[in-house]
């Protein structure tokens, strides 16, 4: 898919990856960018080819309501997401089912409603932004992984059946990156617009996966091996 001349819709675009993704896709020649945010007000939409639109994703409303104000979209980016740091055994359960919302069903719910639109425009693309997390589990970051990891796994099965609309679906891994939701991790971080121009180079390669950093590279790559050395090359 050629990037320039598309139409995108970026969710959670009012900062950090989001935001870095409607400059991104602004650079390469993007006819218009709708960049959504909860509080559209937060979005930065000075450039002339960007209309902030509210969506929030545990808000379906919002979600059907952005869909029928950008019926031109041929590039979709699910970037909005949270990190509620809950522990699974002892942490209030009502914060991983927020992950879960989020992540899982919020996302879906966005696809559903655009997966029409994108099929009426010639397919296009859908890129959703995942984690290395969605392979493997840290401390402080049990529910982050397990929503994390049901969102790939959603992304593969969305990519089967959108298939016959010629539909590319991509899964985008990463460490951390230096956004306002990792401020609090002392460890290195990667440049926010690194993983959009990663992500964009696979839009136009037609890569359904894209491994941003190291870390997302090594822990794809011990996936296939005994998990004890995996976690071990972690630090975990």
């Amino acid at each position: 898919m050629d990037v320039t001349g598309s139409t995108a819709l970026v969710t959670g675009a009012n900062r950090g990856i989001g935001r870095r993704f409607v400059d991104e896709l602004l650079t390469r020649g993007a006819t218009k960018v709708y960049a959504t945010a909860r509080r559209p007000e937060s979005i930065d939409a000075s450039d002339p080819r960007v209309e902030a639109l509210r969506l929030d994703l545990l808000d379906a409303q919002s979600v059907t309501d952005a869909a029928a104000a950008a019926p031109d979209v041929t590039l979709l980016v699910n970037n909005a997401g949270i990190a509620t740091t809950t522990r699974l055994l002892t942490d209030d359960l009502d914060a991983l089912r927020r992950e879960l919302d989020t992540h899982l069903f919020g996302t879906l719910g966005v696809i559903r409603a655009f997966a029409p639109i994108l099929a009426a425009n010639g397919g296009g693309a859908v890129v959703n932004l995942l984690s290395a997390l969605s392979w493997f589990a840290s401390p402080g970051a049990g529910a982050y992984s397990v929503a994390k990891a049901a969102e790939w796994n959603m992304t593969n099965a969305l990519r089967l059946e959108l298939a016959d609309q010629r539909t590319l679906v991509q899964g985008v891994h990463l460490g951390l990156a230096d956004t306002d939701m990792t401020a609090d991790f002392d460890m290195p971080k990667i440049d926010p617009a690194d993983v959009a121009r990663a992500s964009l180079d696979g839009v136009a390669a037609g890569a359904i996966e894209v491994l941003v950093d190291d870390t997302a590279r090594l822990v794809k790559a011990g996936l296939a091996g005994d998990p004890a050395e995996l976690y071990a090359k972690l630090g975990l």
